[in-house]
């Protein structure tokens, strides 16, 4: 019951004691992870960037640095009311000069025009998505011809929370999620080892079909 519990709450945290919780465990375990994904991205100043996933906007604000040109835009997409309200607080002068733009709702229907970003980063965040095909296939639509996709995961991490009845009923090995991919047109799908710190995490690339 608490595992099933925890598993709903990383997934669509409520503001709730239960969603306070989680937002400070991403808080403290999701930035390292976040950084490095937006740092794999290779952000261009003038990018368009979406995260998918941004919880309580840490690769938000990692992100919104490199898009030092007017024309550079980053947008977020979360499917909970809470952590836009949270990332939206954390953002707030970003968002009112226009540079940013978050919208609540789900991966399978992003509200984006097509081939309009650059760029797109995630992490550990695709384990919730209620389909990965149609997810992965909506991403494709919205990005450009060539964009990059990086997603940043620690699956040392992910085995010992499953271990403990968490994420149980959901597709958290990359496998699945990287067949969606190339099912969706991307190319190059690849997961790499990678360090920081000293400390081991992965990284799955994908880039949209040209």
């Amino acid at each position: 019951m608490l595992a099933r519990k925890l598993t709903q709450q990383l997934g669509h945290p409520t503001q709730s004691l239960g969603g306070w919780l989680v937002t400070k465990f991403l808080e403290r375990r999701n930035r390292a992870l976040e950084e490095r994904a937006v740092r794999l991205c290779e952000i261009q100043p003038d990018s368009t960037v979406l995260e998918v996933g941004f919880g309580p906007g840490l690769g938000l604000q990692e992100a919104v640095q490199y898009l030092t040109d007017p024309r550079g835009k980053l947008l977020g997409l979360d499917c909970s009311e809470y952590m836009h309200k949270v990332a939206s607080e954390r953002l707030r002068d970003h968002i009112a000069s226009g540079k940013v733009r978050l919208f609540q709702g789900s991966v399978e229907s992003i509200p984006l025009p097509a081939c309009s970003v650059d760029k797109v980063y995630h992490c550990n965040c695709y384990y919730f998505w209620p389909d990965l095909r149609a997810g992965s296939a909506e991403l494709h639509r919205v990005m450009k011809p060539g964009a990059l996709m990086v997603t940043t995961l620690n699956m040392a991490s992910l085995k010992e929370v499953v271990s403990c009845g968490v994420l149980q009923d959901k597709k958290w090995p990359p496998e699945p999620y990287m067949e969606a991919l190339r099912s969706a047109g991307f190319t190059d799908v690849r997961l790499e080892e990678k360090q920081n710190k000293g400390r081991d995490f992965q990284a799955i690339f994908a880039t949209a079909a040209k």
